[in-house]
């Protein structure tokens, strides 16, 4: 069974504007998530993974906050893009081939994986690359 597109677009601004849905499901009122954390993998995290599943290693590595706003996300037709490039930090050491981004719940650590899914073309770090995930970089609800 499927989700009709309208659905689909609403979850999408559920969980990346953090906008209710109408009837059906509000924003935490109390400590809602004001930042989602995007994170590079070097290999599918998988619908089993968490945060750290196959996560970069290379010197410097952070997760990026982006907001959960429409200033941070853009949902539209069942999609949803950064506003702005996700620059992270440069490589300072170290260098691996990043395949996978993904969205989750946690500044560090195993959290929540949202949602996650390939980087076309791979970026091979090493040290002095500054990987950046651009505005082109899409999830897809359907």
């Amino acid at each position: 069974m499927s989700k009709s597109n309208a659905f689909e677009n609403d979850l999408l601004k559920l969980i990346f504007n953090g906008t209710a849905i109408a009837d059906i499901a509000e924003n935490d009122a109390t400590s809602p998530l004001t930042n989602l954390y995007v994170s590079l993998h070097t290999a599918d995290p998988g619908e089993a993974g968490d945060q750290t599943t196959s996560e970069a290693t290379y010197t410097s590595y952070a997760r990026v906050a982006v907001a959960r706003t429409t200033g941070g996300w853009t949902v539209t037709a069942n999609s949803v893009s950064p506003v702005a490039a996700i620059e992270f930090p440069a490589a300072t050491g170290g260098s691996e081939t990043i395949t996978h981004w993904a969205v989750g719940s946690a500044p560090s650590g195993a959290g929540k994986l949202l949602y996650s899914g390939p980087v076309t073309p791979n970026i091979a770090v090493s040290n002095g690359v500054t990987p950046r995930l651009t505005t082109a970089s899409t999830i897809t609800e359907d």
